[in-house]
């Protein structure tokens, strides 16, 4: 265990150990997926998101729980329109070891703190328009 270790430092920071990085994340990621999916048909515990089950008023990240489902189901579409905002954020996550993950730390915090923002925002708008709280 300790050799495959010694190997897996030792990539770190090379083209062979970016794309070994990403493969486990996508792999993660797949096996995330898949669990969500068959989990949820088996039980659908309607919206977990607290704000929505309580108030009807969706947050920035409800539908994210759906994109695992849906790609867990091979419907990247419908996990698409469920949250492009995630989805996004995750291909970044996923592709980060290969260089977009230090550009990132690069940023200093106001720009890192603003882009999020942005982010959020425009889930929330995305959001309300897909459940009908504000016209479309």
């Amino acid at each position: 265990m300790q050799q495959l270790t010694a190997r897996w430092t030792s990539t770190a920071g090379t083209p062979l150990g970016g794309v070994l990085r990403m493969a486990a994340r996508g792999a993660g990621a797949a096996v995330a997926a898949l669990t969500v999916a068959a989990l949820h048909d088996v039980h659908d515990p309607g919206a977990l998101c607290p704000l929505r089950r309580f108030t009807g008023i969706p947050c920035p990240g409800c539908g994210s729980t759906t994109v695992f489902i849906e790609a867990g189901h091979g419907a990247f579409g419908a996990a698409l329109l469920a949250n492009p905002v995630t989805v996004v954020a995750g291909l970044g996550l996923l592709v980060a070891p290969l260089g977009p993950g230090r550009w990132w730390w690069q940023l200093p915090n106001l720009h890192r703190n603003v882009l999020i923002g942005t982010a959020l925002t425009i889930s929330w708008l995305w959001q309300l328009h897909r459940f009908g709280v504000v016209l479309p």
